[in-house]
């Protein structure tokens, strides 16, 4: 199968391209610079130039794939209606160069808002609609094509996909608690965060493509929910740092806008249906332990 993937340099993107390409699948890759085409040819990718705001590289690299992977997001963390805009702009792309095909299209989402007191679950549909919306309502927009034709399929990762080498979320927290001198939790730190290693959410991403149906939601989840306190005193251990309580004001302050006001919101989310539907187990390490090993220095 070939298949066409956004972000595929990216850090999920990275580790779905190894995963497919491991498995006997041929890649074609956007890149939008120099490195990450270098990154891609080596690894035996294909290499399509561009990125989300060349919708025409977009309708190409659909059109010549029989499936597409979307993980590219531009994430502009000063303006959020910029990111939600090209977001949604390049999933109606895609979307419309598929209508009627039946090719899987794969749309990376995320698990913010969908639940409140409770792990969300896959039947959870997501609120966000419209441009105005987070992410541009784009999941729910890629699942309106399915009555044209085309096989959506809604992979909603964890708030931290770890592992050695993540720049995400994780890290973020981990350099805020090296620049404060101390790791920090959100109250008493029981808001509790979803949690996947890179290798499980690429293998995921693999096996839906030959078993997940049309309008399927996924949940890259492997623990339900790491109490953020946990978080904090590994992050502690780690760097040598004492451990203790902020105010979520503190955490918007220290960690900043976008990462800290969800620091101390409860994430938690199963993926149970996911696991009975694709067969899958993840077998990663689990966050504590990638961030015992010092995956994230907070560098």
């Amino acid at each position: 199968m070939r298949v066409f993937v956004t972000g595929a340099s990216g850090w999920i993107g990275s580790a779905t391209t190894d995963d497919l390409l491991e498995a006997g699948h041929q890649v074609i890759g956007l890149a939008r610079s120099d490195a990450s085409a270098t990154a891609l040819t080596t690894k035996g990718a294909t290499v399509l130039r561009g990125d989300l705001d060349d919708l025409d590289g977009l309708r190409r690299g659909a059109t010549e794939a029989d499936a597409v992977v979307h993980l590219a997001n531009k994430h502009d963390w000063n303006d959020h209606a910029a990111t939600a805009r090209a977001e949604r702009t390049a999933v109606q792309t895609l979307a419309d160069a598929l209508v009627g095909t039946d090719k899987p299209f794969v749309v990376a989402s995320g698990l913010a808002l969908l639940a409140e007191g409770r792990a969300c679950v896959e039947t959870d549909r997501s609120p966000a609609v419209g441009l105005e919306s987070m992410r541009g309502g784009s999941e729910n927009l890629a699942l309106d094509y399915v009555e044209r034709g085309v096989r959506t399929i809604i992979a909603r990762f964890a708030p931290t996909v770890h592992g050695i080498g993540d720049h995400g979320f994780i890290a973020f927290i981990a350099a805020a608690a090296r620049k404060h001198g101390l790791s920090g939790y959100v109250g008493d730190g029981s808001a509790s965060w979803a949690a996947v290693h890179v290798s499980d959410a690429a293998r995921m991403m693999r096996l839906s493509l030959d078993k997940a149906p049309a309008g399927t939601i996924l949940h890259a989840i492997a623990e339900e929910g790491v109490p953020t306190r946990e978080i904090a005193e590994a992050i502690g251990a780690n760097l040598d740092l004492p451990v203790g309580s902020i105010t979520a004001e503190q955490s918007i302050e220290r960690i900043g806008e976008f990462v800290g006001r969800f620091y101390g919101v409860d994430l938690r989310a199963s993926s149970q249906l996911t696991r009975d539907l694709l067969d899958w187990t993840p077998t990663g390490p689990t966050l504590v332990e990638d961030i015992k090993a010092g995956g994230y220095p907070g560098e």
